[in-house]
Parts: C-alpha cells; sequence; structure tokens
C-alpha cells in the first residue's frame, strides 16, 4: 500500500510538471532539478520530516526562488507541502525571508530545531 501511494505521489509530481512545463521554462531546468533531488523531501505528508540531502541542497542553492515561487499552484500545494520546502531551505542555509510569499503561503519565521 505504502508503494502505491508513492507510485501515486511521483505519478501525480510528473504531471503536476508536465502542466507547468511549459510556464516554467522561463526558470529553467530548476523545476526538473528540484523534481529530481528534492522531491521525497518535500511532498506530503508534512510528517516526518527528513534532512535533505547534499545533492538536494546544492539544487536549493542555485535555484531562482522567486521565479519558482511563481510557479507553485493550488495543485502543487495539494501535492508538495510547503511546510516542508520552508524546513528544506532553512536546512540548506537558504531560509525564506520572514513574510515571503511563495504561491498561496506566506511564511512567518518558523525555527527549526
Amino acid at each position: 500500500m505504502t508503494k502505491l501511494i508513492s507510485l501515486f505521489s511521483i505519478i501525480a509530481l510528473i504531471v503536476t510538471m508536465s502542466i507547468a512545463g511549459i510556464q516554467a521554462e522561463e526558470c529553467g531546468n530548476d523545476l526538473q532539478d528540484l523534481a529530481r533531488e528534492c522531491k521525497q523531501y518535500v511532498m506530503n505528508p508534512p510528517n516526518p520530516k527528513t534532512p535533505p540531502s547534499k545533492a538536494c541542497c546544492d539544487v536549493v542553492k542555485k535555484v531562482n526562488i522567486p521565479c519558482m515561487c511563481s510557479k507553485v499552484t493550488k495543485e502543487t500545494e495539494h501535492m508538495v507541502c510547503m511546510e516542508k520546502v520552508v524546513y528544506v531551505a532553512h536546512e540548506c542555509k537558504r531560509p525564506f525571508a520572514h513574510g515571503y510569499k511563495c504561491g498561496s503561503k506566506c511564511f512567518m519565521l518558523i525555527l527549526f530545531k
């Protein structure tokens, strides 16, 4: 059952990426790179949070965050846990600024320990 849920999540992410593909072209390969290296760390459900890999952090450190955030849709937010996105960005030493808006979420200062 867990494998089926994981497979469904991956298929849903691929469909969303395909739909957003044309829109995200202006962001370069950031969307594809993030999906390849970071999807396992940001998919719903909100818990557990897993520290991201070095490969994921390397991508997070180079992406155009304003461009990527402008492409986040409600459909994306159904699959991707924005709380985990904040966690991954923080763990990768590229935290969102207080009050930053990404998709429909406005991030308040969240401290992780």
